[in-house]
């Protein structure tokens, strides 16, 4: 009556291995660790030479490592202690970055797990610990709204002056003026006409007219309140996913980027503790320029003997050799909808394909069109250096808005380059507002609470169904133990964060996985009283407080289901662990229990009397 078949109980048992398995990495904790990524986002790390040259440098140092680790982007040695990890930063710092002006590497400290190499095999790995148990860094970046305002009237210019070319409207020079664009002409016709080609072109402006004499009409341009908010929307979005790009080079396993209010961005970078090299990151930014090559006889030699022509900068081209290039900007990476690697069709070498917006398109067109037999440079922009990754020659007008950029690289560097644009720069400039830094120690502490707080709570509830049960509160222990095994193994298998909330939450599971049992051991109780017999009581016992135990945990699941969808930060982390834990209990509390409760009693033929407390029959009258 009652027992499992064979297939069941090994079921639930493999199950309870698994849960094992997967919740020991947790227990061994994190080491100090220094971490070597490569500095500049076109140069792709070689995880065999940097792991050689870390191990040879601490070798020269005389340093001790517990193991060097590589990946595709990273490469990163663990030490015994703090001290040990700090020395072995410097040694390796000197060794890769010997001009500490041009770094080619970003040597960070950070934390490792110390689990087993067996463990991380089967891809068994701790938990995330979030900010204020592993300890780290917490940036709140204020977005500069009047930079990215500023960045888009710039970049409008560019296109009215197009604009109006192609529609045969003379004006007298167009230009910024603060956060407006300013139109001249010299009669009001052309400046009538001027206003029905830009309002026929874009409805993102307000314009109005402005006379300053009688041959200095002008036309002002400024952003309507919609195109303000929605460029505010694009700037937010885009430096968030930017900075995602960026910190994925520090190897924070799970950095908390979201927005907070309507122009401010917060980051948290658990287990970062160089908070130097965090704002290196954070500040890096990325574009494409596209300008001409000043081609004049004689200004090359002119530049490189320290005579820079006026509107021209020096530049080396990849490869080493020295080029003169335009300081106006024909193009920027601002025009850019994708950039993917792949191959010239003519050389096979490998290449970038870029493709442009519409208005990207017509100015690169009309560039190439009025260029043809002139080189033109197309630099990339990153930290305030520039590279020039190509000069080619324009042969013919480049219409389409597909442009290949091409020579002297390999495939690696032209998914970098293709990755690195596609990332694209930041949408508008940032400074951080606030810095904290929270320290292991402080983390330490927090999960110590956590810990004790856990294990109390589970002590106490030990105690009492253990006094109050007998045997079935024993069992009934077992199973909110096998509860928390298996909690603590689907957040690690999920790589979920952990934070001070989802130890909270933890707690809070606890309490109500018990709940279950006590309902089913209050029901065998009743049948017992009711005249059942043990083995009947256990079947109508589990059987008939399985409906009020589903339908108590389906309503606590919507509560959690939906903190889950409106909540954020902390209230988030708290629901993903809430929910989970239910689905865990539903398991431990049914199957795990009635699995015990059957090898114990499932097997006698006749059972006189069950472990389960004082049951109380109703008097006789």
């Amino acid at each position: 009556m009652n027992r499992y078949p064979l297939w069941k109980n090994l079921l639930i048992g493999l199950i309870l291995l698994w849960g094992l398995i997967y919740t020991l990495p947790n227990f061994y904790g994190e080491v100090p660790a220094v971490q070597v990524s490569s500095a500049k986002a076109t140069q792709k790390l070689d995880p065999a030479a940097i792991t050689a040259r870390v191990g040879e440098a601490l070798t020269t140092a005389k340093i001790s490592a517990d193991g060097i680790f590589a990946d595709a982007t990273s490469v990163r040695a663990r030490f015994a202690s703090a001290d040990t990890q700090l020395q072995a930063k410097d040694a390796i710092e000197r060794a890769l970055n010997p001009d500490p002006t041009d770094p080619n590497y970003v040597v960070a400290l950070n934390l490792l797990s110390a689990s087993p190499a067996w463990l991380t095999s089967i891809h068994a790995l701790p938990m995330y610990l979030g900010l204020d148990l592993r300890g780290g860094v917490h940036f709140l970046l204020q977005v500069d709204m009047n930079g990215a305002a500023t960045k888009r009237l710039d970049a409008t210019v560019g296109d009215l002056r197009t604009l109006l070319r192609d529609k045969n409207v003379r004006h007298a020079g167009i230009s910024r003026e603060g956060q407006s664009i300013a139109v001249r002409f010299r009669d009001a016709a052309t400046r009538d006409a001027a206003r029905t080609a830009i309002g026929n072109y874009t409805g993102d402006l307000q314009l109005v007219d402005r006379d300053d004499g009688p041959e200095d009409l002008r036309l002002t341009a400024t952003l309507t309140p919609p195109a303000k908010l929605r460029l505010q929307e694009f700037s937010l979005k885009q430096n968030i996913t930017t900075l995602h790009n960026r910190i994925n080079e520090l190897g924070v396993a799970e950095p908390v980027i979201q927005q907070q209010g309507a122009d401010r961005i917060v980051v948290q970078l658990p287990g970062v503790q160089d908070v130097a090299k965090a704002k290196d990151i954070l500040g890096r930014t990325a574009t494409l320029e596209v300008r001409m090559v000043d081609d004049t006889p004689g200004a090359l030699e002119g530049a490189l003997a320290g005579t820079v022509p006026p509107g021209t900068e020096l530049y080396t081209e990849r490869g080493g050799r020295p080029l003169l290039v335009k300081k106006q900007v024909v193009l920027t990476g601002d025009r850019l909808t994708d950039a993917q690697p792949g191959f010239d069709g003519q050389t096979h070498e490998p290449a970038v394909h870029l493709t442009l917006d519409a208005a990207g398109a017509r100015i690169f067109r009309d560039v190439t069109r009025e260029n043809v037999g002139k080189r033109m440079a197309i630099l990339l922009i990153e930290k305030g250096k520039g590279e020039v990754i190509t000069a080619p020659v324009i042969r013919s007008e480049i219409g389409g808005g597909r442009v290949q950029i091409s020579g002297r690289m390999n495939t690696v560097e032209a998914t970098d380059t293709a990755l690195l644009l596609r990332a694209g720069s930041l949408a508008a400039p940032m400074e951080i507002i606030e810095e904290r830094t929270v320290g292991p120690s402080l983390g330490a502490e927090n999960i110590t609470k956590g810990f004790h707080s856990t294990l109390w709570g589970f002590i106490a509830i030990a105690v009492f169904m253990s006094a109050y049960y007998l045997l079935f509160g024993f069992i009934s222990v077992t199973a909110l133990a096998a509860n928390l095994l298996l909690l603590v193994a689907l957040l690690s298998l999920l790589q979920a964060t952990l934070t001070l909330p989802g130890i909270a939450a933890i707690a809070l599971t606890l309490g109500m996985a018990i709940d279950a049992n006590v309902l089913i051991n209050e029901r065998v109780r009743e049948e017992l009283r009711n005249g059942a017999t043990p083995q009947a009581a256990i079947t109508a016992g589990y059987d008939r407080a399985f409906d009020t135990i589903l339908d108590s945990n389906i309503t606590t699941l919507i509560a959690g289901i939906a903190l889950l969808v409106f909540g954020s930060g902390p209230v988030r982390g708290f629901a993903v662990v809430h929910c989970l834990g239910i689905l865990t209990s539903m398991f431990s509390s049914v199957l795990v229990s009635r699995m015990l409760v059957n090898f114990i009693y499932g097997r006698r033929r006749k059972v006189e009397k069950l472990s389960i407390g004082q049951v109380w029959k109703p008097a006789t009258q």
